[in-house]
């Protein structure tokens, strides 16, 4: 079974007048793992998008093309357009979550929003959820979230790096002043905690601009940092149109792109291709590669793409949305391959899925035979981590192309942690729960 193809239908009206799976797969066979995408090729963020959903696509064709599935499970999978919103996403979920022989085998759900609306189903219906760089950093206690998982790195990871990175610059943080611009939502929201401690621990001066959905209305913020604040740096946490407009702002009123360091999801080829030249400079977080120059890349370039096999344009693979969405779909490939040598090769559970996220260990040698060598950090999870890794690489772009900057960037793990307990230890008061005693766990 071949796992989907997109019609022209795909960005039109009927899209956007509800959720469609496009198209839904086949009468489930009993040898496949089913995967619901959640996806938005539509509405303000659809740019955004668009590639990340090929990028999912593409790396499950390539395990079925190269590998005959995962050791002779075929993956099949439906997407569900989303358009960013949460309703919607909720739609998707409620109507996906039973399909195939198994179920759902993970939820992604790519927006935090939706992540947060369905923390309580997917406990209940014990489906583990993957949300890489997104959704609640505390996910990563998984005493108190069994079934959510925010490896290889969580918004609170991101923001210590980051100014850690400056740290290196300046020689130090104290009585330097540091402009945090945010969409003002729970994306933006979520790392001010860590932000907030750092300024008052480290001794720099904090001022922060929230920006109303979508972005776009920032001249104003722009014209009180440039000509009044004068920060050191500027940190963004935007998403959508509203990262080209803050570039194309900060160069307007001169503030240098060098000093200007946006989120994983400010860092994407949509993000600077706009602005043209004012973005030359501009500095911004991932935690995986860029480029095709990879094993796994070449792979799906000799048994997708040259068939024509490719579920979007050619002119997004290789970059960091598309790669991003590889990797997506390769921890949840992982997930079941882990699972699958404690439970037997055949379609896994959500409950199995769960385990195998728990269980990953993706060290040097898997990386490498994964074809992943150079493009991610070593991780492992357990019982009480789901975040698995932390590390934090800073880029630049150079007018073509995205460039390192820095090496990996371990984040500050001791205060993380505690920062993480603290906040699930509130969502377990607040919700009634007992956390899991991970001693017992096998």
């Amino acid at each position: 079974m071949s796992l989907y193809r997109f019609g022209s239908a795909l960005l039109g009206a009927a899209l956007l007048a509800a959720p469609l799976a496009l198209p839904a797969p086949a009468m489930a066979q009993a040898n496949e793992q089913f995967v619901p995408s959640f996806s938005y090729r539509t509405g303000p963020f659809g740019p955004n998008g668009t590639p990340f959903a090929d990028g999912f696509a593409d790396y499950f064709k390539m395990i079925n093309a190269r590998d005959g599935g995962i050791n002779g499970v075929r993956i099949t999978l439906e997407e569900c357009e989303t358009a960013y919103n949460t309703d919607r996403g909720v739609e998707c979920y409620e109507r996906l979550k039973a399909k195939g022989p198994t179920g759902a085998t993970a939820i992604v759900p790519l927006s935090t929003g939706i992540t947060y609306a369905l923390i309580e189903r997917t406990a209940q219906d014990k489906i583990p959820m993957l949300t890489s760089g997104y959704g609640r950093s505390d996910g990563s206690d998984g005493r108190v979230f069994p079934w959510m998982f925010t490896l290889p790195a969580t918004y609170y990871s991101q923001m210590d790096a980051i100014l850690q990175f400056i740290k290196s610059k300046e020689g130090t943080l104290k009585g330097k002043k540091i402009s945090y611009i945010y969409h003002d939502s729970a994306v933006g929201k979520e790392p001010l905690p860590v932000i907030q401690r750092l300024a008052k621990e480290q001794g720099f001066e904090l001022s922060e601009f929230p920006v109303p959905n979508p972005g776009v209305e920032q001249k104003a913020i722009w014209l009180r940092i440039g000509r009044q604040i004068r920060p050191n740096y500027v940190i963004m946490w935007g998403w959508g149109v509203m990262n080209p407009t803050a570039i194309t702002e900060a160069a307007a009123v001169g503030f240098p792109r060098d000093k200007f360091i946006g989120v994983w999801w400010a860092g994407s080829e949509q993000d600077v291709t706009p602005p043209g030249d004012a973005a030359k400079g501009y500095l911004a977080a991932n935690f995986h590669g860029t480029g095709k120059d990879y094993k796994f890349m070449r792979d799906i370039e000799n048994t997708v793409l040259k068939g024509g096999q490719g579920t979007g344009e050619s002119k997004h693979v290789g970059t960091v949305l598309y790669n991003r969405g590889a990797i997506n779909a390769a921890m949840v490939v992982e997930a079941v391959r882990t699972a699958q040598e404690r439970y037997g090769n055949k379609p896994m559970t959500g409950e199995q899925v769960r385990w195998g996220f728990e269980n990953l260990n993706l060290n040097t040698q898997r990386l490498a035979a994964m074809g992943f060598e150079g493009f991610m950090p070593p991780l492992r999870t357990s019982c009480a981590d789901h975040e698995g890794g932390g590390v934090v690489r800073i880029q630049q772009w150079d007018g073509k192309k995205w460039g390192w900057v820095s090496d990996w960037i371990e984040p500050n793990r001791p205060m993380l942690r505690e920062m993480y307990e603290a906040g699930s230890a509130q969502y377990a008061k607040e919700k009634n729960t007992q956390p899991r005693d991970c001693a017992r766990q096998s």
